[in-house]
């Protein structure tokens, strides 16, 4: 069984996990490791442990146990590293670029350093490197960061008056989004839920869950409940408190307790005494204005007439006192026929609007282009 422990290179920076082989290391004790990028110095921060083989064939072993010369070569390469930085600044304000140096760290062999930044875009910074390199005769890395980072980096005191978390214990950045200030009843203002880096607080996230949980035993505000002997809707939900602010019908706002609540349906409407005139109007149902019944025909328009056959035959067997003969249904149907042409029936044609009175035509059927029939007397 071999022993893991858990090293990080900077304070509140990322862990990694080691082999630590053969040695005897406790919590707080510096180690030289092997890194991609050298040799590093590091501190172990959890006590060793022990796993299995297979899950610590792919660790990286511990070199050795820091010294008191490793301890002075640390000092000596941060000395350094505040030169660095100084000459730097200095060529950034000479070549005037749009850049701000954040901090400058070394390798602990002193093969490698690195060069961190903040930037709104990207930077030509090719002549600046040449004249690092030059200067200092090590490879020169720039690495552009984010204002979260840099706040890391730089450390400072929040307006809660402790140090920044990201630079004494958060070792990650989580997501933050103002729907977590607006669970927790917070005011959103600017300058009160944003830290050092301009980014809204990480300490937001740390009870939003919690709120979240606790919010599910309240209404919502907006909801319409009922109290004793009269109801409301809700204003505003303390979660601390457990106190809930309702707005009663008559604009007055009241806080209860989630106990007093008797239900969450609506309340029945108040009496139709106590309305207004508008008030009832508003409230009325609105119905659709009923058809008007349309008027019934008469009983001579609606019954059918007879055609002159079936008159014939009711008359001869009301006077012979015979049950009426249907005729043959040949004849029936011919005297329809008669009846629904308006052509062969009796009554009178509707004079064309077209036609003058003074160009009839005559009655007894003269021939197109003759002359009227003399009438017998002549």
């Amino acid at each position: 069984m071999s022993q893991i422990v858990t090293i990080q290179f900077a304070k509140a920076g990322k862990m990694y996990d080691f082999d630590s082989g053969s040695l005897e290391l406790a919590q707080g004790d510096h180690v030289v490791v092997e890194t991609e990028r050298g040799l590093g110095i590091g501190q172990v921060v959890k006590p060793p442990r022990e796993r299995d083989a297979a899950a610590s064939e792919s660790l990286l072993t511990i070199k050795r146990k820091a010294t008191a010369d490793d301890m002075a070569t640390l000092e000596r390469i941060a000395r350094k590293e505040k030169e660095s930085f100084a000459f730097c600044v200095n060529r950034i304000i000479e070549r005037n670029m749009p850049m701000k140096l954040v901090r400058v760290e070394y390798q602990f062999d002193c093969s490698k350093a690195v060069f961190f930044f903040t930037a709104d875009g990207r930077v030509d910074f090719r002549d600046l490197v040449k004249d690092l390199a030059h200067t200092f005769h090590t490879r020169i890395e720039m690495r552009q960061i984010g204002v979260r980072d840099e706040a890391k980096m730089i450390g400072g005191i929040g307006i809660c008056g402790r140090e920044l978390c990201c630079c004494s214990f958060l070792r990650d950045f989580q997501p933050v989004s103002v729907k977590m200030a607006k669970e927790q009843n917070l005011a959103l203002n600017p300058n009160k839920i944003s830290g050092q880096c301009g980014r809204l607080l990480c300490c937001l996230d740390y009870e939003y869950d919690t709120y979240c949980c606790l919010r599910k035993n309240y209404p919502k505000s907006g909801k319409r409940v009922r109290i004793a002997n009269n109801s409301g809707v809700v204003d505003k939900v303390n979660i601390l408190t457990g106190t809930i602010t309702l707005k009663l019908d008559d604009n007055k706002l009241v806080v209860i307790k989630r106990d007093e609540i008797l239900g969450e349906g609506a309340a029945p409407p108040p009496a139709q005494e106590a309305q207004t005139p508008l008030q009832r109007a508003a409230a009325a149902p609105q119905t659709r204005p009923q058809p008007k019944p349309r008027e019934r025909r008469s009983e001579q328009r609606r019954k059918p007439e007879k055609s002159s056959l079936q008159s014939v035959i009711q008359a001869v067997s009301v006077e012979n006192d015979t049950p009426p003969v249907s005729p043959p249904a040949a004849t029936v149907s011919a005297a329809t026929a008669q009846q629904t042409d308006p052509s062969k029936t009796g009554q009178p044609r509707k004079k064309h609007r077209s036609r003058k009175h003074g160009n009839r035509k005559p009655q007894g059927g003269a021939p197109e282009g003759g002359t009227t029939p003399a009438s017998p007397g002549a």
